[in-house]
């Protein structure tokens, strides 16, 4: 007999960053010492009637209540029947972002791997088995860490020496914006490392008009930065704007972080408003939809950058020929990344995670091959669901 989901549990968790807050006025994470931001995830389990259970810890509280939504489904489901699941739940959702799809459809495959005795990647298709990343920094500060054009030059030689072969400027935000000074910033960083690192931005459509945007897109132009990144307030969706800032600037543009499903992808690729795509199994409906996105962008012959550090994200870079870098986000100086402390074996996204090369590894465990601190998630805990 086909197995059968029998019960899914929910459990969103907080956990503090030490060293970090916002901005006046603004909404980033940003270095603030002495402050402690509390951030909220949530896990899910599934469990099934062969005594497995798939797994994954990601996501953020309007996911959570997705999932609230339609994981009823899923009980009595065979859980090997992603696809169809997948289809389902995105209609049953066409009327919100779809962000509750992701950890469910994660831990699907997570329970796979396990069902088959192989890591997520193997179940894709494995292209590497090590992924060169990039370190992706905090947004600009005022106290002392991040705060200069020149404290982000001098940060990338650090990071150069560490190995890293790329490095992602984000800019400042909330009452700290300032055009002119990211522009700065991408020439002072261009300027010190641009002949030994691959260089990005990322304003994280921070920048209030497209002149904004054209105005730090072509001081990527005179150093040959890799791309520019949602650059300004229209929040990243609009195929028109971008379409007609690539047409003024001679740096690649990567979008589609903020638009949602496979077919808005599509729409983005087809209409010339952007060079890279992006995918997130997070943000795209999950492993199965991040990597739906990935062939539509190999398809059309560009490259897919998966987005923000993670065990799915890099099962899903293992599988695409058409990636190029892993993000080690975010990183800074004097503050730790943000991701959460909830590994209990040796999997790691740290500034220090690396090799020599610049490279970290795939996990080869079944399914996504990582250990939870269940005890830490528990401990922790600020709400519970649970579906049976």
């Amino acid at each position: 007999m086909s197995p059968t989901i029998e019960r899914i549990e929910s459990i969103e968790f907080s956990y503090e960053l030490p060293d970090v807050g916002t901005p006046p006025g603004g909404f980033d994470v940003v270095y603030d010492p002495g402050n402690a931001m509390e951030r909220t995830l949530f896990a899910v389990r599934v469990e099934t009637s062969d005594g497995l259970v798939g797994r994954y810890v990601g996501n953020n509280s309007p996911g959570a209540a997705q999932v609230n939504m339609v994981a009823d489904y899923l009980i009595g489901k065979d859980p090997l029947k992603r696809e169809r699941h997948w289809s389902e739940i995105k209609r049953a959702l066409r009327k919100y972002d779809r962000m509750g799809m992701g950890p469910l459809d994660v831990a699907l495959w997570d329970y796979a791997g396990q069902k088959y005795d192989a890591p997520i990647h193997e179940l894709l298709g494995t292209h590497r088995e090590r992924l060169p990343a990039y370190a992706s920094t905090y947004q600009g500060d005022r106290s002392g860490g991040l705060d200069s054009p020149a404290a982000y030059a001098d940060f990338a030689e650090e990071c150069l020496s560490m190995g890293y072969p790329a490095y992602k400027v984000h800019g400042w935000d909330g009452d700290w914006r300032d055009a002119d000074l990211l522009a700065e910033t991408v020439r002072a960083v261009g300027e010190r490392v641009g002949d030994e690192m691959d260089l990005m931005v990322d304003p994280a459509c921070d920048l209030a008009t497209w002149a904004d945007a054209l105005q730090v897109g072509r001081a990527c132009d005179e150093y040959g930065y890799l791309w520019l990144e949602d650059p300004y307030r229209d929040g990243g969706i609009s195929q028109h704007g971008h379409r007609r800032l690539g047409e003024h600037v001679d740096t690649p543009l990567l979008q589609t972080e903020h638009v949602r499903g496979l077919e808005p992808h599509t729409d983005f690729v087809t209409s010339e408003a952007t060079d890279f795509v992006r995918a997130d199994p997070d943000y795209d409906a999950g492993i199965t939809g991040a990597m739906k996105v990935a062939r539509v962008a190999e398809g059309f012959g560009l490259d897919v950058e998966f987005h923000a550090p993670g065990p799915a994200k890099r099962h899903c870079m293992a599988a695409a020929r058409n990636a190029n870098y892993y993000e080690m986000a975010l990183v800074h100086p004097d503050a730790p990344n943000t991701t959460p402390p909830v590994y209990a074996g040796d999997y790691r996204d740290e500034i220090d995670a690396i090799d020599d090369d610049g490279t970290v590894p795939v996990p080869d465990g079944p399914g996504l091959g990582v250990e939870y601190d269940w005890d830490f998630i528990e401990a922790n805990a600020v709400g519970r669901r649970e579906y049976a």
